[in-house]
């Protein structure tokens, strides 16, 4: 009996990942191209789930900085690199390039694990020149992605930036948070700590194609529940806007997170930076092929005549008829929900923070 074979197409998204393509990165010297010769019929094959592959990183520094001006934070924190989320759309994937590693499906399944991020972090957060700004934890990955039940990671930065009493910004799209509530609690109390929760759809079948292992979008409002219900400030991140895909759900999600307890919100329009131009418009084509080629225009009509606009203000709101209107919907449904748009709440408190000795010991006084 002959052995029946079947050919995989190149956009043929596998179970529980994003990407259906792996292309090369762009400094990468040599491509390669998927070729169907003939032999097997074209369809879905039975190929076993991609594994996550993860690396122990002993990372030679823990905070990165910025000095952009439409990013509301000069410090940051990313205890991995890559997400296992595999949220198509991420505007991280192509930092898997430096790594030699393909954005694509390299990005979701091919981890980095910074295991000597809190004793870097206690370090630097000892040295005499430091001074206290609010680090943003989860400004590139998710630091709540799933390996973090493994690894711990983000649980050890939190212990140490509580022990200091150091304020800091949580964005994530992971219900795993909810774990960390005893340490996130005692920070509230003093002003230390705000969370985000991203969720920019509330249509469980889209999420799973667009972001397949995040937390469902009813699981991410029910975790924005728990922590306000923990005294926790927290707010929804509409992250991020697609036209013709989620940007009519803007209203819905913000009366839902407000519902929940959300006090403050903020929006970002969808980025196509570099690569992730190429791995949207695949993803499009296999998923939404009669939506295509409306979500580019719509996209194309708010960036200029691009599919990417990298330019300061604009990379985040986009410009233009359509991107105002996109902010005045965003502007009322907040005035209407009781909602502080972005960080115009309190601000957290930097007057607490105390630095560990080098030794790791405390002081008596």
């Amino acid at each position: 009996m002959p052995l029946k074979t079947t050919f995989r197409p190149a956009n043929t998204p596998r179970k529980g990942r994003g990407a259906g393509i792996n292309p090369d990165g762009r400094f990468e010297e040599q491509t390669r191209v998927s070729f169907d010769d003939g032999w097997g019929d074209a369809g879905e094959d039975d190929a076993p789930a991609l594994k996550t592959i993860v690396t122990v990183e002993h990372a030679k520094s823990i905070i990165s900085r910025n000095t952009s001006p439409d990013v509301p934070f000069t410090q940051s924190i990313n205890p991995y690199r890559g997400c296992e989320h595999g949220c198509i759309y991420c505007y991280a994937r192509p930092t898997h390039a430096y790594l030699n590693l393909s954005p694509g499906i390299d990005f979701e399944t091919r981890l980095f694990a910074k295991t000597n991020a809190a004793e870097l972090l206690r370090a630097e957060l000892a040295r005499p020149g430091y001074r206290c700004a609010t680090i943003a934890l989860g400004a590139n990955t998710d630091p709540y992605q799933p390996v973090e039940r493994e690894y711990g990671i983000t649980r050890n930065i939190l212990e140490v930036l509580a022990a200091c009493d150091h304020p800091l910004n949580i964005v994530t799209k992971n219900a795993l948070v909810e774990r960390d509530i005893d340490v996130l609690a005692p920070m509230a109390e003093k002003n230390l700590v705000r969370v985000y929760v991203s969720i920019n759809n509330r249509d469980h079948d889209l999420a799973r194609r667009l972001e397949p292992r995040c937390s469902a979008p009813t699981r991410r409002l029910q975790t924005i529940a728990r922590l306000a219900a923990a005294g926790i400030p927290v707010g929804v991140l509409v992250a991020p806007v697609i036209p013709f895909l989620t940007d009519h759900e803007i209203e819905p999600v913000l009366e839902a997170a407000a519902a929940a307890g959300a006090s403050s919100a903020g929006y970002v329009l969808m980025r196509l930076p570099l690569e992730v131009k190429e791995l949207f418009r695949d993803w499009l084509a296999a998923h939404y092929p009669l939506k295509a080629d409306h979500v580019m225009s719509r996209v194309q009509q708010m960036r200029g005549g691009r599919d990417n606009d990298s330019a300061f203000g604009a990379r985040m709101r986009g410009q233009g008829e359509l991107a105002t209107l996109l902010r005045r919907r965003f502007e009322i449904a907040c005035k209407r929900h009781g909602l502080h748009i972005g960080e115009r709440g309190a601000a957290l408190d930097h007057s607490l923070f105390k630095a560990p000795r080098p030794d790791g010991q405390l002081g008596l006084f």
